[in-house]
């Protein structure tokens, strides 16, 4: 496929994006188109893609309900998985949340989801207040008693062990207890106004692009460390690890499963609208 304009993409600097589109983002994949690459947190890309901006986005799985009219779910380049869930974190082992004030990184993230509905099955009270607060923001205000609890994703599994937190919660661990189905996280999905042939080269390209880092992960590393300065290395693999796998690659029926379940749930408990039955389906 060939473009006048590089396609605007917006995706985060975290070490399982940049591993992802390295390839791509470098003109390494034959005949993808090239890219205008803006880095943002999630947060931030998911009010892009209800604003409309940009032609394709990585989001959370939670947004997708605002925004399908515009834009089409890529059935590649995403991140779902299995024992990779968002944490419920607190000073003290085992505190009662019942009332008490929670930091999340976003309202409208898939974290966030999946924490209502686990507090919809084990919180009968409720909690609190939730308050929203960058992410980096939310294991250092736990530590400090500004918050009652945050719920953390990524690389803060691997290591609120330093900040002195204890895992309350495991949201992975509970939507796999009670589902099977793996944890849908972030989608990417791209305009429907390209028409299908760029949607279907995009979808290509991502996937080439996985492919290409799966077969020399050395060299993603220059562009994963460039944006991911403060993380350890090994944190860093590890974080590539848990979050880029076989549903990266191809969602499958198991992760198509898994995202239209999610959706279904959160629209039972009225989070999000409900979405049409054809809603997810690639063009």
């Amino acid at each position: 496929m060939s473009t006048v304009e590089p396609i605007g993409i917006a995706y985060s600097p975290c070490p399982n994006d940049t591993f992802v589109f390295d390839a791509w983002a470098h003109g390494r994949v034959p005949g993808a188109p090239a890219l205008d690459v803006t880095f943002a947190d999630i947060d931030v890309t998911n009010g892009m893609a209800e604003r409309g901006e940009l032609d394709v986005l990585k989001v959370s799985y939670a947004v997708l309900p605002w925004v399908l009219e515009e834009y089409a779910l890529l059935p590649c380049g995403g991140a779902l998985g299995r024992g990779c869930g968002p944490l419920v974190l607190t000073r003290e082992p085992d505190l009662d949340l019942g009332g008490k004030t929670v930091a999340v990184p976003s309202e409208r993230s898939t974290a966030y989801m999946l924490f209502r509905l686990w507090a919809a099955d084990v919180l009968p009270a409720g909690v609190g207040e939730v308050v929203v607060l960058p992410f980096h923001e939310i294991m250092p205000a736990v530590r400090d008693g500004r918050v009652d609890a945050g719920l953390v994703i990524h690389e803060a599994r691997f290591t609120y062990q330093d900040y002195g937190l204890h895992c309350l919660a495991d949201m992975g661990e509970h939507w796999e207890s009670t589902t099977g189905l793996p944890i849908p996280l972030g989608a990417i999905i791209a305009k429907r106004s390209l028409g299908t042939g760029t949607l279907h080269a995009l979808a290509e390209s991502a996937r080439a692009s996985v492919r290409m880092a799966w077969e020399d992960p050395e060299a993603s590393r220059p562009y994963v460390r460039a944006h991911a300065q403060e993380l350890d290395p090994a944190v860093a693999d590890q974080h590539i690890g848990l979050y880029v796998n076989e549903f990266t690659a191809d969602l499958g029926e198991a992760g198509y499963a898994a995202v239209r379940g999610l959706l279904t749930r959160a629209a039972a408990e009225g989070l999000v609208p409900a979405i049409g039955p054809d809603a997810l389906r690639f063009p």
